[in-house]
């Protein structure tokens, strides 16, 4: 029985185990999914208990993204354009090997309709979520990038990280509470945790004065998934903008990392039907 997890800080909202069983189920495997909660002070002691109870692969979510990194082995190249994980697969060595599923998971969520070629998009937040739809975002085709952050000072590493790994992008940054016109992004992605359930669920990264200034267009990207129809989706549909879901995203890395366990690829259909019940 495959022994799988998820570590990050707080877990309270995951559905992750829910997902990921309704994937080894679809494939013909059974596996347990534990929840383990892991604030970043014990990271360390978190990957010795790991290493000592035959884990076989686990999910790494925020705030261990980036931090995550320091402790593996190897890398596959998105988690190496990104610079951060979050998923790793436990090989028969003990040793750790790390992949960024979101930034595939980031980009299938995309409809092949939506032609961000030379466009502008916009990034609230600047973590490792932040990381991975930069890279998504360039492989789809953007010249600019925007970054909305609560403290510039701190988003400084990011900012020269990507700055290095994607110099035919245009990047800047902005402060959050002074957010400029919008109006040119084709796309704006909420990489924050604004929105979900437990953590400023009736709160929205952007002014509803900031949503009525676009255009119908305007792609809303909200990578919180629980709720599914956080407020800013929800504010975004009533103004008649395209919107995506963080659900998709979630099921799409999800299936990736099932893939990069097992070597199988899940029923992505069930696994969102186990993901919708849950929610």
């Amino acid at each position: 029985m495959l022994k799988l997890g998820i570590i990050g800080y707080p877990l309270g909202h995951s559905i992750s185990a829910v997902i990921q069983k309704a994937g080894l189920k679809s494939i013909g495997l059974e596996g347990v999914y534990d929840i383990m909660e892991t604030p970043p002070e014990e990271l360390i002691n978190r990957i010795k208990y790991i290493k000592a109870n035959n884990y076989s692969g686990f999910n790494v979510t925020i705030p261990l993204k980036v931090p995550m990194s320091l402790f593996l082995d190897d890398i596959d190249d998105y988690a190496n354009i990104a610079g951060c994980v979050n998923t790793v697969k436990v090989n028969d060595d003990k040793t750790f090997y790390g992949y960024n599923t979101d930034i595939y998971g980031f980009k299938t969520a995309i409809p092949a309709e939506i032609d961000l070629k030379n466009r502008n998009a916009s990034i609230l937040g600047t973590g490792g979520a932040a990381r991975a739809a930069v890279v998504g975002l360039a492989e789809l085709g953007v010249n600019e990038i925007d970054f909305y952050t609560r403290n510039i000072i701190n988003s400084k590493q990011t900012l020269d990280y990507v700055r290095g790994k994607f110099p035919e992008i245009t990047f800047n940054v902005y402060q959050i509470q002074n957010i400029r016109s919008l109006e040119h992004s084709s796309i704006i992605v909420n990489s924050t945790p604004i929105g979900m359930k437990g953590f400023m669920a009736d709160q929205m990264p952007l002014e509803k004065e900031d949503l009525d200034k676009l255009t119908s267009d305007t792609v809303i990207y909200d990578i919180v998934y629980n709720p599914i129809k956080t407020i800013l989706i929800q504010e975004a549909q009533k103004r008649g903008l395209k919107t995506i879901s963080g659900l998709d995203m979630l099921i799409y890395q999800a299936q990736r990392s099932i893939e990069i366990w097992t070597g199988k690829s899940p029923d992505v259909n069930l696994m969102k039907i186990a993901a919708l019940e849950a929610l």
